[in-house]
């Protein structure tokens, strides 16, 4: 992700490294308040660890979750709200594991009861589940 330079100091002649990047666009969050933030991959890193706690997840899994994510929004090209990034979040989390998307479900939602719970594990099943014909 970086080129890798060798070079001479014109002046004194004594040789050092420099290390090129490529900068990023800058990715910024519209909140549900209405502010605006820089996107932090972190906060949807905490968000999948917190919902998959206790589950057989990897954490390399959860990171490249995370990535995938903000590299969806960044094809966007413009800037985008936090709606956005928890379903994108939901969308791939659920090919990760069940349970910890129906966590981040509960969080992401709001769920106020059992009948929530009920209606999301429905559409989990039914979007997964194939029909079997005998």
């Amino acid at each position: 992700m970086a080129i890798r330079r060798r070079r001479e100091c014109a002046g004194c002649g004594q040789r050092f490294t420099t290390f090129e990047r490529i900068e990023e666009i800058g990715l910024y969050v519209i909140k549900r308040s209405g502010s605006r933030e820089p996107f932090d991959r972190s906060k949807v890193l905490n968000g999948v660890r917190s919902a998959s706690k206790n589950r057989p997840v990897d954490d390399e899994v959860l990171s490249s979750l995370a990535q995938r994510v903000e590299e969806s929004m960044r094809v966007l090209g413009r800037d985008v709200t936090s709606e956005e990034i928890g379903v994108a979040t939901m969308d791939v989390l659920r090919g990760v594991d069940d349970v910890a998307y129906v966590r981040f479900a509960s969080v992401y939602k709001g769920f106020e009861g059992t009948d929530d719970f009920a209606r999301e594990i429905g559409m989990l099943v039914k979007s997964t589940a194939p029909k079997l014909r005998h």
